[in-house]
C-alpha cells in the first residue's frame, strides 16, 4: 500500500467522505489493505474520522518536525542551537544523556516524534503518540553544587508555564513541584537527571514533555479526568515548532538570570503560577503521608509547609494529592 496516495487522495477529497470501497477501487487495492493504511496512517498522527455509513475523512495531519524550521525560529544564544531530530525512539532523555556524557554542549535539544517509553517522575509512563507532542531533552552544564538540582527543576516549570500561558491564552498553574495543569488536568511533565563529581553538578538532562495537539482518542480512558492537552484546552491546535522555540527563549533567559542573580526571581515566579499554596494538601512524603498547608518555597527550592500544630516543616520530597474541601 502506497501511504502518500493514500493520503493525497483524502486531502483530494477535502471534508467529503470515501467509502472503503470506493478508495480500494480507485487504488486498485483491497477494502482490508485500505483499512491497514488508514491505521498506518494514524500511528504517524493522521487523523482520520470514520462513519459505517460514509466511510473516512480527513481530519488532520501533523506539522512534522524540523530541524531547519524549528532552526528559522529559535532566537536563542545557545539553547537548541544544536538539534537532534528523532523519529521514534525509546525516549530523549537516553539519548541526550548518552550525548552528555560523550562531552555535547551546553543547549544541546533531543527532540523526537514519538516516544516509545517516555518517562516522568518516580519512573511513571508518558502518553507521547506520534506527532501530537513536545517530547524533547535538553543538556545544560552549570558550574553548580549538587544541591541546586531541585531549584533547577523549580525554573524549567516556570519557563514552561511562562510560555505556554503566553501562547495559548490559557490558565495554566504549576503544581508542586513541577506539574503543568489547566482545569485541574495535567498537561505536561518535567524530569531533570543529573550527573556529579566532587559534590558539583557535571551535567543535567532536562526531559520535557509537553502534551500539544493530542485528541481524547489518544488517551487511555482512565486518565481523561487527570490529562488534557492544549488543543483539548483551547479547542484549537498548535504549531510544536514554534512552541518549542519560545519556550527555549524563555527558558534560556531564565536560566542566564538564575545563574546571575540566584534563586529569588524564580523562587517568586514560582509562587505567583503556584496552584498548590495555601490549601490544606495529602503529601506523601518519605518518612509518611502527613496533611498540610503548603505556604511557599525555602531558599534552596523546597517545600515550606505549615501543619496542624502551626509548626512549620521544609519539604525536600513529597508527592502531592489534592486539596482536602472543608
Amino acid at each position: 500500500m502506497d501511504l502518500e496516495r493514500l493520503l493525497e487522495l483524502f486531502e483530494e477529497s477535502g471534508e467529503r467522505f470515501r467509502s472503503g470501497e470506493e478508495v480500494s477501487r480507485e487504488l486498485g487495492v483491497s477494502r482490508t489493505a485500505v483499512w491497514k493504511g488508514i491505521r498506518r496512517l494514524q500511528d504517524q498522527g493522521v487523523e482520520f474520522e470514520a462513519s459505517r455509513k460514509l466511510g473516512y475523512r480527513l481530519v488532520g495531519r501533523p506539522e512534522p518536525l524540523d530541524a531547519e524550521s524549528i532552526g528559522a525560529q529559535l532566537r536563542t544564544e545557545s539553547f537548541g542551537r544544536r538539534l537532534v531530530v528523532l523519529d521514534k525512539i525509546d525516549s530523549t532523555q537516553n539519548v541526550a544523556q548518552q550525548l552528555a556524557q560523550q562531552g555535547a554542549e551546553e543547549g544541546t535539544l533531543v527532540i523526537a516524534e514519538q516516544q516509545l517509553s517516555g518517562r516522568g517522575r518516580m519512573g511513571r509512563g508518558w502518553v507521547s503518540p506520534y506527532g501530537k507532542g513536545l517530547w524533547m531533552s535538553l543538556i545544560l552544564r552549570p558550574q553548580l553544587p549538587v544541591g541546586s538540582a531541585p531549584q533547577l527543576t523549580l525554573l524549567a516549570a516556570v519557563a514552561l508555564c511562562r510560555t505556554l500561558r503566553a501562547e495559548t491564552g490559557l490558565d495554566i498553574g504549576i503544581k508542586w513541584p513541577n506539574d503543568l495543569l489547566v482545569d485541574g488536568r495535567k498537561l505536561s511533565g518535567i524530569l531533570l537527571e543529573s550527573a556529579a563529581e566532587d559534590e558539583r553538578l557535571r551535567h543535567v538532562v532536562a526531559g520535557i514533555g509537553i502534551s500539544v495537539n493530542l485528541s481524547e482518542a489518544d488517551y487511555p480512558p482512565e486518565l481523561l479526568d487527570k490529562a488534557v492537552s492544549l488543543r483539548m484546552a483551547a479547542g484549537r491546535s498548535f504549531s510544536r515548532g514554534a512552541l518549542a522555540a519560545a519556550f527555549l527563549l524563555e527558558w534560556e533567559r531564565l536560566y542566564r538570570l538564575y545563574l546571575a542573580e540566584g534563586f529569588g526571581l524564580v523562587r517568586t515566579l514560582w509562587e505567583a503560577l503556584s496552584v498548590s499554596l495555601h490549601r490544606e494538601t495529602e503529601l506523601r512524603t518519605p518518612q509518611g503521608d502527613i496533611v498540610a498547608t503548603p505556604l511557599g518555597l525555602h531558599e534552596s527550592g523546597a517545600l515550606i509547609v505549615r501543619m496542624a500544630d502551626g509548626s512549620e516543616r521544609t519539604l525536600f520530597s513529597a508527592q502531592m494529592g489534592e486539596p482536602i474541601r472543608a
